[in-house]
C-alpha cells in the first residue's frame, strides 16, 4: 500500500486548532554553520540553516526563537529587523556545547537590532566593520555577549534597551584618526547615543587606542547625544576613560547616571569622568550624576573627574565616591561641581564638599577595591534617595549586592561592618 506523504495528509484532514500553550512558544529556527543546510526547514536541530541569509530572510514572530549553535562561525550581518512584543518578545540564543557562536565581517556591523522587543545572549561578535552589536530599536536586552576587536563593541542609538552580564574586550580601533581636526574617535566599548538605556553587569576591558590628536583614545562608555542613561554595576580595567560625555549643537546629553563602578588601570594615561560645560563645542552636558564608584588609577597622567569649559552644580553632581590617582583626583572650573560624601587622592583642584576628605581609602589591593577595617571610607557617604541612583523602589545595592544601610560607606563596595 502507498503511503501518504505529510503534505497529502495535511491537506485531506482537518485542522486541528492550536493550544494557548503552543501559540504562546512560538518557533525554534536553528541554524549551524558546519552542518546546516539553508535549503532544511531550520525548525530542529538536524534540519538547521546554515547561514545567517536564511535568518534574515525569516519571517519572525512575536514569540519566536533563532538558536545559533556554538562553535559556528558566521559571516555577517545577523539582521533583526521583526518586532515582538514586551510579553512575548523575539529570543537570539544558543544551543549545543562549546564557545560562543561568534559573527564577524569587515562589509558591514555584525548583528543589526533595528526591530523591538529583542533578547539576544550568548552571541559573540568579532571584529566587524564598525560596532559589533548595534541596536537601533526599543525595548532590545543583550545579556551574556561578548564582543571584541571592533570600533565599538555595543552602539545603542534607540532607547530604553539594555545591555548586561557582558564582556565588551579590546574594542581597540578607531573610527577617525587623522592628524589635526581634534576630531579621532573610536575605541569604545559602549557607545550610547540613545536615551532611557541601562548598562549594568558588564566587564569593559581594552578600550584603548592610539589616537594621532591625542596621542591615546577610547572609552569604556561614551554617551554622544544620549539623555537619561544608566551605567551602573559595571567593572572597567585598563580602558582610557571610563566615560566621557557630549552632544552636538541642538542636541543633549542630560540627566545621565553612573553608580556603583568599579574602574582601574595599570594604563600610563588614564581618566574616570569627563564632562563639558557651555563653553566647550560638544558642551553643555548638564545633569550628570556619579555617585558610590571606586576608582583607582596610579599613574602620574591620570584624571579622576573633570568639569571644564564652565562647570557647575547644573553639569556635574557627585557624591560618595572613591577616587584614588597618580595625578588629578577632580578638575573643575567657572562655579564648581556639587560633590560630597567622598574619599580622594591625588592633586585636587577643585573645593571639597562636605564630609569629602583627602585620605588613602585603604583599598584591599590595586584591583580589589573593597575596603579594608580602618578604611575612612566606610561610614562616610551620605544617605541618598532613590533619584540620585535613577530612581526606582528599595534600597539601593552596592556592587555586590548588598543593601546601603542607615550610614553607608562611600565607593561601590559596602564594608558589611
Amino acid at each position: 500500500m502507498r503511503l501518504l506523504s505529510v503534505a497529502v495528509l495535511a491537506s485531506i484532514l482537518p485542522a486541528v486548532p492550536a493550544t494557548a500553550a503552543s501559540a504562546r512558544a512560538g518557533t525554534t529556527y536553528y541554524v549551524d554553520s558546519r552542518a546546516g543546510d539553508d535549503s532544511a526547514a531550520g525548525t530542529s536541530a538536524r534540519a538547521a540553516w546554515r547561514t545567517l541569509d536564511a535568518v534574515n530572510a525569516a519571517d519572525l514572530k512575536p514569540g519566536d526563537t533563532v538558536a545559533l549553535k556554538r562553535g559556528s562561525s558566521f559571516t555577517g550581518p545577523l539582521r533583526l529587523t521583526a518586532k515582538g512584543t514586551a510579553a512575548r518578545p523575539i529570543s537570539v540564543k544558543s544551543y549545543g556545547k562549546g564557545p560562543l557562536a561568534r559573527i564577524s565581517g569587515s562589509d558591514n556591523d555584525c548583528v543589526i537590532i533595528r526591530g523591538d522587543n529583542w533578547r539576544v545572549s550568548d552571541l559573540r561578535a568579532s571584529r566587524c566593520r564598525w560596532a559589533g552589536f548595534r541596536v537601533d530599536g526599543r525595548g532590545n536586552q543583550l545579556s551574556g555577549v561578548r564582543a571584541d576587536g571592533n570600533v565599538a563593541g555595543v552602539q545603542i542609538t534607540g532607547s530604553r534597551n539594555t545591555v548586561r552580564d557582558s564582556v565588551l574586550s579590546d574594542n581597540s580601533r578607531m573610527s577617525v584618526n587623522n592628524a589635526g581636526g581634534d576630531d579621532d574617535s573610536g575605541a569604545f566599548g559602549v557607545l550610547l547615543n540613545g536615551d532611557d538605556n541601562v548598562i549594568t553587569g558588564n566587564t569593559i576591558t581594552g578600550s584603548y587606542a592610539r589616537s594621532a590628536d591625542y596621542g591615546t583614545d577610547g572609552a569604556a562608555i561614551e554617551i554622544y547625544d544620549g539623555d537619561r542613561n544608566l551605567v551602573t554595576h559595571n567593572i572597567s580595567r585598563d580602558n582610557e576613560t571610563f566615560t566621557e560625555l557630549g552632544a552636538r549643537k541642538g542636541r543633549t546629553a542630560t540627566g545621565n547616571v553612573f553608580a556603583f563602578n568599579v574602574v582601574t588601570s595599570s594604563r600610563g594615561r588614564a581618566s574616570f569622568l569627563v564632562t563639558r560645560g557651555p563653553g566647550h563645542v560638544v558642551g553643555p552636558v548638564k545633569g550628570t550624576i556619579a555617585v558610590h564608584n571606586s576608582v583607582y588609577l596610579p599613574a602620574k597622567e591620570t584624571i579622576g573627574w573633570s568639569c571644564h569649559d564652565g562647570c557647575s552644580p547644573g553639569i556635574l553632581k557627585l557624591r560618595n565616591n572613591v577616587i584614588i590617582v597618580g595625578g588629578e583626583a577632580g578638575w573643575e572650573d567657572g562655579k564648581g561641581a556639587d560633590e560630597a560624601g567622598s574619599v580622594y587622592q591625588g592633586r585636587t583642584k577643585f573645593k571639597l564638599g562636605p564630609k569629602s576628605v583627602v585620605a588613602d581609602p585603604r583599598f584591599v589591593s590595586r584591583t580589589d577595591l573593597r575596603l579594608r577595617p580602618g578604611s575612612p571610607a566606610i561610614g562616610r557617604a551620605l544617605p541618598l534617595s532613590a533619584a540620585w541612583f535613577g530612581g526606582g523602589k528599595g534600597r539601593p545595592k552596592d556592587i555586590l549586592g548588598r543593601e546601603l544601610d542607615g550610614t553607608p560607606d562611600a565607593g561601590a563596595y559596602q564594608s558589611g561592618r
